[in-house]
């Protein structure tokens, strides 16, 4: 989950979706399930309860969840002051790939939300390391997202890095900011490649009309993903690998989306149909290097290829 995102909705007294041709997809349905994908941060129970509670109209009118939605329909949500809420460390597994004094390497399972936000208030990776590192955590992102010094979204799979003291924290986020950190992801796309490697240099923002999506922008952030083909698959299908120079929120999946070659399971930036069962698209972050804060020395991480790529992997060489 993108935290500047959710600081975005966070920050406005009313949210304001206009049905179009744009968004025509949600035209047919309930207004529940439509405003839990675009307001994809908070909870399909979030939206229930700011429903129940009449904080979201259509055209003016307090509607019911089950309300379903019509051409030229304008949506206003306002969301209330955010409550307080109380992170609670819980006993949860994880994959710990290092860990010393100052850092923690962790490899997240998809699924997991990396912090806490309305409709995910427990479960997430924060939670977790609250349990494991008890008061050893840098405290520069405030109370949601102590240690929190970058993401990856909830259905990525792969290395990350956890500051356990506010000196590393501000040291890595520097380096994160000039780029001076080693990230290689990989993930499966439709279509096979003219060419075996390329760079894509375009510029991401918000999406002006749908409010879940990045997109290509030339007045958004600048961003740039070099990708090579590692294997061509059946079914047109390919196996890549992404460096990334930068760090945009759903870079590798805006970018490829944007060359033709969405990531397989993305139904967000991908098509709607859903070949395998993948949850969420098949991105895993599998390299992550860095000079370690204090020591200077560099190191890097590699994490394996969880089993559900693995297995997806595996149909489509055959």
């Amino acid at each position: 989950m993108d935290n500047q995102y959710i600081d975005e909705y966070l920050e406005q007294d009313i949210i304001n979706i206009q049905l179009n041709d744009e968004n025509s997809e949600y035209i047919g349905i309930r207004i529940d399930k439509c405003l839990s994908e675009i307001l994809n941060d908070y909870s399909r129970a979030y939206i229930q309860k700011l429903l129940d509670e009449g904080n979201i109209t259509v055209n003016s009118k307090v509607v019911k969840s089950n309300y379903k939605l019509r051409a030229e329909d304008s949506i206003n949500i306002s969301i209330p002051e955010p409550e307080e809420l109380e992170i609670i460390p819980e006993d949860i597994p994880l994959d710990i790939v290092y860990e010393d004094d100052d850092i923690l390497i962790v490899n997240k399972p998809k699924g997991m939300v990396v912090h806490p936000a309305p409709g995910h208030s427990s479960g997430t990776l924060v939670n977790a390391i609250m349990y494991h590192c008890k008061d050893s955590l840098s405290t520069i992102n405030g109370v949601l997202r102590p240690g929190i010094v970058h993401r990856i979204d909830m259905d990525t799979t792969g290395l990350l890095m956890i500051c356990k003291n506010d000196v590393a924290h501000r040291i890595m986020s520097d380096k994160f900011k000039v780029h001076d950190i080693t990230r290689v992801y990989t993930a499966i796309c439709y279509n096979h490649f003219a060419e075996p490697e390329g760079t894509v240099d375009k510029s991401i923002a918000r999406h002006k009309v749908d409010r879940k999506k990045m997109a290509i922008d030339p007045n958004g952030r600048r961003a740039v993903t070099h990708y090579k083909v590692v294997e061509e698959l059946s079914n047109n299908f390919s196996l890549i690998e992404c460096r990334l120079e930068t760090g945009r929120t759903h870079q590798i999946r805006v970018h490829m989306a944007s060359i033709n070659h969405p990531l397989l399971g993305d139904e967000v930036y991908g098509p709607k149909n859903k070949p395998f069962k993948t949850e969420g698209q098949v991105l895993h972050a599998g390299i992550l290097g860095f000079e370690h804060p204090i020591t200077g020395e560099y190191m890097e991480f590699k994490a394996q290829l969880p089993e559900y790529f693995k297995k997806v992997l595996d149909k489509l060489r055959k």
